[in-house]
């Protein structure tokens, strides 16, 4: 045997080690990752994302990894806080993303579309049309306009704010997924705005209607133009919401950790 040979296999046990941390963080990311992590993606497929990027990464990234650590134990802490880091880094990303689907529901109850529910694994066991479209116009925005890039940046780069093997900040983390709901509720929030106005509104002046001439059926008769005068204004505003929620979600991947 050559004296390469007997490196080669010298060093073969710290490759697996480091390429079993990088796959840990990688692959738990790549499940929820927005665009790449989608529900509808086999986990398969996701995870095959997760041991290519550990490939490409790991000639990159070995520097900064630890060495095996001798006891069994220690080293499945290391895995362990590794999967875990993957996922929160992965989740950040993923709740920042269903604003979008999260205004679709909201402006689906505004305009009287909250039937046929049909299945989102995104938002639950249910959703309405519209926050199931904006679920996959999401999707085809990161896809389409590279937004997937800053969240892979910042997983690549998350190796320098929290190091393999280093103790979990359970305390910034869980504040960082707080912040990461309140950003995303009020995304939300600020996309549906124009509906929830109209929509309250609307029901107002119905009331009203209803009030001054109680022998007309108002709400027959106004539930058809709720619907359309809905999908109108929706027509009207799409371009500024997809716009808004864009660059919305570019401020917001590049404040992740590493980002």
């Amino acid at each position: 045997m050559s004296a390469d040979d007997a490196a080669l296999l010298a060093s073969l046990p710290v490759l697996v080690f480091q390429a079993s941390l990088l796959f840990c963080r990688l692959g738990a990311a790549a499940m929820l990752l927005p665009g790449l992590g989608e529900a509808e993606v086999p986990a398969t497929i996701r995870l095959s994302l997760g041991l290519l990027l550990t490939l490409l990464l790991l000639p990159l990234l070995a520097p900064a990894l630890p060495p095996p650590p001798e006891a069994i134990a220690e080293m499945l802490r290391c895995l362990a806080l590794e999967l875990l880091a993957g996922l929160w880094l992965g989740g950040l990303a993923r709740g920042l993303m269903l604003a979008l689907a999260q205004a679709g529901q909201v402006m689906g109850s505004m305009i009287g579309l909250t039937t046929p529910l049909q299945g989102d694994p995104g938002l639950g066991a249910q959703s309405t049309a519209l926050g199931r479209g904006f679920g996959f116009a999401a999707t085809v925005l990161v896809l389409a306009t590279g937004l997937y890039a800053l969240p892979l940046g910042a997983l690549v780069n998350s190796y320098a704010v929290l190091p393999a093997g280093a103790p979990f900040p359970a305390g910034p983390a869980a504040d960082a997924v707080a912040a990461m709901v309140t950003e995303s509720l009020s995304l939300a929030l600020r996309l549906a705005a124009p509906f929830i106005l109209a929509g309250v509104l609307f029901n107002a002046g119905m009331g009203l209607i209803a009030r001054v001439a109680p022998q007309v059926q108002v709400f027959v008769v106004a539930a058809p133009a709720q619907i359309i005068g809905g999908l109108g204004l929706l027509l009207l505003l799409l371009p500024a919401i997809l716009a808004m929620w864009q660059g919305a979600m570019v401020v917001a991947f590049q404040a992740l950790p590493g980002g």
